[in-house]
């Protein structure tokens, strides 16, 4: 069958009838449309939403989590944190299989552990794991080399997919992995069809270890790199889905749409930050005072209001402005083109620079609309800037993180906890060449090392409040990014689905509860 065929057949849905009651589709297609386009499908060695999305419904993960950012059973049907917090048990189902009909055991969790604190950019992630014994087949226990108070929320479905040691073991490098572009999982959908830059098509895994569930039939992501071909297919009915949508032009329209529903829940964990990058190894870029007069130049509130219309939200620091650990006193470089003027001549540049600015493809209101108004606000202070396109993701994704660029917009992800998300961009032991979204600015300042460090193993809320308060000090005058903007995340969808995913990580969560009514 062709993917054609299969979007053309979406609402082709088998449903059974209850007097007074609601009418449930028996199975079905769910399309969901996306304009990023993932490289692989394998979340243990790759972030990001192109591959978490896939990725979450291929594999299984030890934990999930629910709306109230409360760890709920999963491959996990329980556990228990030591009192010292030194050690993690994992009690696994013992029904679950993999998709090729092998057994999950604790040696595929230890091993999915270790292969991701290994090869995923998220370093900080898993760093405290030291070791994970296996007692039995159904058991795992996380031995810790200090407290690690996010690791439940790391052992979750978007960033902790369970593989199969019996197909990654076999000793290739994980991140180019063969299996990565076919995987054998253990979540409630098998992939049938990965078609690099159209589409991924997932069919039922009628195996689930999961009682009933999932009602779905299939799920395709269409990927639609034009937003106007995208917005027309949501209104055609042709894709039943659009998550992570950002343009306030796609939301009004949207909204406007009857048999469409939008809404911003599911983002609780993401806290994305758009922002711009500085390469702090560029012998351009290395002078603070460049860096700083670049901020002084850019007026953040003209982006928010007039750019993205009032649908976006001001960002002053490296942590998302509704975390707890947020502080409010950071500076916010508000526009002065005098003072960014000033800063150019005392760093030896009174007569200007060139340099290159880089862009995420995709909607342009986030990326490519900032990196354009860039060029025309730094041209007052002198710096001449080329706007440099990609032709996709993974050309942009090339050379951001294999350091050949100079200034690049860029958007990042707190994950729910600092020492998940935001550890990985400032500290000096992230800077790994060839690694997206890690310390891609070559950053290193040994006093945020420390601090950084010691909030990833403080149990007291406000003990850790102070060390990030600090941190985010510090890094402001540094200026390795300058801050811009958190995402205005909305979710479009056709009113029919029911149990959308709403939760903190929404669509990066398993898809096994959706269905369609009548």
């Amino acid at each position: 069958m062709t993917l054609m065929t299969r979007l053309m057949g979406a609402a082709a849905l088998t449903v059974t009838t209850m007097v007074g009651a609601p009418v449930y589709a028996d199975g079905g297609t769910l399309v969901i449309a996306s304009t990023q386009v993932p490289r692989h499908l394998n979340g243990a060695v790759q972030s990001g939403i192109a591959t978490a999305m896939p990725s979450t419904q291929i594999f299984a993960s030890p934990l999930r989590y629910d709306e109230n950012w409360e760890p709920q059973p999963y491959l996990a049907e329980s556990w228990e944190v030591s009192e010292d917090g030194m050690s993690v048990t994992l009690n696994l189902v013992q029904n679950a299989t993999f998709h090729d009909g092998q057994p999950v055991t604790s040696e595929d969790v230890a091993f999915s552990i270790m292969t991701t604190k290994e090869n995923h950019p998220f370093k900080s992630m898993f760093a405290p794991v030291e070791a994970i014994e296996t007692p039995d087949a159904h058991t795992a226990v996380i031995k810790l080399s200090q407290p690690h108070p996010a690791l439940l929320l790391a052992l979750s479905p978007a960033l902790a997919p369970v593989l199969p040691k019996h197909v990654y073991g076999d000793g290739q490098d994980p991140k180019s992995h063969p299996a990565n572009s076919a995987p054998v999982g253990s979540g409630p959908f098998l992939l049938e069809e990965f078609t690099a830059g159209e589409a991924v098509v997932l069919k039922k895994n009628p195996n689930f270890f999961l009682e009933g569930r999932p009602v779905l039939d299939e799920v395709i992501f269409r990927i639609i790199k034009d937003e106007s071909a995208l917005m027309i297919a949501m209104e055609n009915g042709e894709a039943d889905a659009y998550p992570f949508m950002t343009q306030s032009s796609s939301i009004k329209r949207m909204e406007k749409a009857d048999h469409l529903g939008v809404t911003t829940d599911g983002y609780a964990a993401v806290g994305p930050i758009n922002w711009l990058a500085f390469n702090t190894a560029s012998e351009k870029l290395s002078d603070v005072r460049v860096r700083q007069a670049i901020a002084y130049a850019v007026d953040r509130d003209f982006i928010t209001k007039a750019l993205h219309r009032g649908v976006s939200s001001s960002q002053r620091g490296p942590i998302i402005e509704t975390s707890p650990f947020f502080d409010e006193t950071i500076p916010s470089y508000d526009a002065d083109l005098d003072k960014a003027t000033a800063l150019m001549a005392e760093a030896g540049y009174a007569d200007g620079m060139d340099l290159t600015i880089d862009y995420i493809p995709g909607p342009a209101e986030q990326q490519k609309n900032i990196a354009e108004y860039m060029k025309s606000q730094l041209k007052k202070i002198g710096i001449n800037v080329e706007v440099r396109a990609a032709p996709d993701f993974p050309t942009w994704a090339g050379r951001v993180g294999g350091h050949d660029f100079e200034l690049s917009m860029d958007i990042v992800f707190n994950w729910g906890d600092p020492v998940i998300g935001v550890h990985r961009t400032y500290l000096s032991s992230n800077i790994n060449k060839g690694v997206i979204w890690s310390n891609t600015q070559q950053y290193a300042n040994a006093k945020v090392d420390e601090l950084l460090n010691a909030a990833a193993v403080e149990g007291d809320l406000e003990k850790r409040k102070a060390l990030y308060a600090e941190f985010q000090q510090i890094v402001a005058g540094d200026l390795p990014v300058y801050w811009i903007n958190a995402l205005p995340y909305h979710t479009a969808f056709d009113q029919k689905l029911q149990n959308v995913p709403t939760g903190i990580w929404g669509f990066m969560h398993p898809y096994d509860q959706i269905s369609w009514s009548e």
